[in-house]
C-alpha cells in the first residue's frame, strides 16, 4: 500500500497556510486576492504531481489524473472564515494532493487513478458550496445572479475582477468516479476527549432554521400595568425558555440546538417592547427527530397565541438542509485503514457541521474521515491539530483511497 510523505504533506500544509496567515490563523475568504493567489499555487503543485490542472469559471481548482479509470475525487476546500484556522478545509485538500502522490510512487497503486480538488466558497462568503453545486450543475442561475459578498460586492462583478467571467466551467465526468472521500479536523472535541485519533464519519446532519416573532404593542415601562401590557419580549423569553425545557426530551447526545439571534424593538429600558425576535438553529442526523422539534415550536406558538395577547408566528428562516448520509462501502474501507494506523482508536460517527459532502453525495457515493482538533476549537485563529494526527490521517486517507480503487479495477 502506498506511503505518504509526512515531510512532504506537512510542508504543503504550511505553505497553504502563508496564504493569507494572521497570528495562528488564517484570513483567506473565497475569490479574495489571497484566496486566488493561493488557487494558483494549489494547481502549480498538482501540476508538479503529474495532475492535469486547471482552475474553473467557480474558482474550483482540479488536478485531473492522467490514468483510466475508474478514478476517486479527494479534496475539500481551502477558502477560510473571515476570522479562520488554518485546516478548516486546507487540511482535505492536500490530503488528496499527497494521497494521489503517494499512490503514484508505489509501483503497486501506480495505475490508480486520484483526482486532487479544492472546491470554491464552501465557507458562504458570496454563496454557500458554490464550488461544489456548480460541479454537480446543482447550482441554481437565480441564486447566483443574486449573491453578495461580505464585502458588499455581487458575485458577478467579483467573477470579472478576477478574471473568471469567460473562464469555462468544470463539471462532473459521467462515468469516471467510483467515489469522492474527504478529510476534515473534527471541529468538535469527541475524538480529543476519548484520545482516538480518526473519525469515520457516518453522517452530515440536517438543518433546520427557524423565525419566532413576536407581535405586541410598545407602550411606557412606568404608566403601562402589568396588567394591561403586551410586551413582545416577555413571550419571546418565555418560547426561549420553553425549548430549553422540551427539546432535551428528545434529543440524543448528538443533537444540538442554539438560539444564536435574538432583537428587541425598540430596545429601550423604559419602553415595553412592541415587537421580539429570535433565530433558532437546531441539527441532527435524523429527520423525524428535526420534524419533531419543528412540531414542538409549533406547539408552543400556539399555546402563547391562544392567550390572545401576543400574536406569534414562526417560519423556517432558510430552505432545510437534509441529514447527508455516507457511503457504507466506503466507510469500510476508511475504518479499515483506520483499525491499521491507529488500531482500536477510532470511531464511527456523525457530522455536525456542514460541508461539500452534502451537494456531493446527490451524484457520487461519499465519505468521510476526521481527525482531532486540539480542545474542539474551529472557525477560529486558535484552530490547531497535532502534527502527528494530520499524518496519520493523511496516511489513512491514501490507504483507503488505494483499497478502494484497487478492489474497483
Amino acid at each position: 500500500m502506498p506511503k505518504i510523505n509526512a515531510e512532504r504533506l506537512l510542508k504543503d500544509l504550511r505553505d497553504l497556510r502563508a496564504f493569507g496567515a494572521v497570528e495562528n490563523g488564517v484570513v483567506r475568504p473565497a475569490f479574495s486576492d489571497t484566496d486566488m493567489e493561493s488557487r494558483r499555487w494549489l494547481a502549480e503543485r498538482f501540476a508538479d504531481a503529474g495532475l492535469d490542472a486547471t482552475m474553473d469559471g467557480v474558482g474550483n481548482v482540479l488536478g485531473r489524473s492522467r490514468k483510466p479509470g475508474p478514478a476517486l475525487i479527494i479534496g475539500s476546500h481551502s477558502d477560510t472564515q473571515p476570522r479562520g484556522g488554518w485546516l478548516d478545509g486546507a487540511l482535505g485538500v492536500i490530503y488528496g494532493l499527497e494521497a494521489a502522490r503517494a499512490c503514484a510512487e508505489d509501483p503497486a497503486t501506480a495505475h490508480l487513478a486520484i483526482d486532487a480538488v479544492s472546491w470554491q466558497d464552501e465557507e458562504g462568503n458570496y454563496l454557500g458550496c458554490i464550488g461544489s453545486r456548480s460541479w454537480c450543475g446543482s447550482l441554481n442561475s437565480v441564486d447566483e445572479a443574486a449573491a453578495v459578498g461580505r464585502d458588499g460586492t455581487p458575485l458577478a462583478t467579483r467573477l470579472v475582477e478576477v478574471g473568471l467571467s469567460d473562464t469555462p466551467r468544470l463539471s462532473m465526468e459521467e462515468g469516471r468516479y467510483a467515489g469522492y472521500l474527504e478529510a476534515h479536523i473534527e471541529q468538535g472535541a469527541y475524538l480529543e476527549d476519548a484520545g482516538e485519533l480518526i473519525g469515520v464519519v457516518t453522517a452530515i446532519v440536517g438543518i433546520r432554521g427557524m423565525s419566532i416573532k413576536c407581535h405586541g404593542a410598545q407602550n411606557h415601562a412606568g404608566t403601562t400595568t402589568m396588567a394591561r401590557r403586551k410586551d413582545a419580549a416577555t413571550a419571546m423569553f418565555e418560547i426561549a425558555h420553553r425549548i430549553n425545557q422540551e427539546f432535551p426530551k428528545l434529543a440524543n447526545e448528538r443533537t444540538v440546538w442554539t438560539i444564536g439571534q435574538a432583537t428587541i424593538e425598540p430596545g429601550a429600558s423604559s419602553i415595553i417592547p412592541g415587537y421580539a425576535e429570535l433565530a433558532l438553529q437546531f441539527r441532527d442526523s435524523d429527520v423525524k427527530l428535526l420534524d419533531a422539534f419543528e412540531g414542538i415550536v409549533a406547539d408552543l406558538v400556539a399555546a402563547v397565541n391562544a392567550r390572545g395577547v401576543i400574536r406569534v408566528e414562526a417560519e423556517r428562516s432558510r430552505p432545510p438542509i437534509i441529514p447527508s448520509i455516507m457511503d457504507s462501502g466506503l466507510q469500510e474501507h476508511i475504518a479499515q485503514a483506520a483499525e491499521v494506523s491507529a488500531p482500536g482508536k477510532w470511531r464511527h460517527m456523525p457530522s455536525a457541521a456542514g460541508h461539500d459532502p452534502m451537494v456531493i453525495h446527490e451524484k457520487l457515493p461519499c465519505a468521510m474521515l476526521f481527525i482531532p482538533s486540539i480542545d474542539g476549537i474551529s472557525h477560529d485563529f486558535a484552530e490547531d491539530s497535532h502534527d502527528s494526527d494530520i499524518v496519520i490521517g493523511g496516511q489513512v486517507m491514501a490507504d483507503a483511497a488505494a483499497s478502494i480503487l484497487l478492489e474497483a479495477s
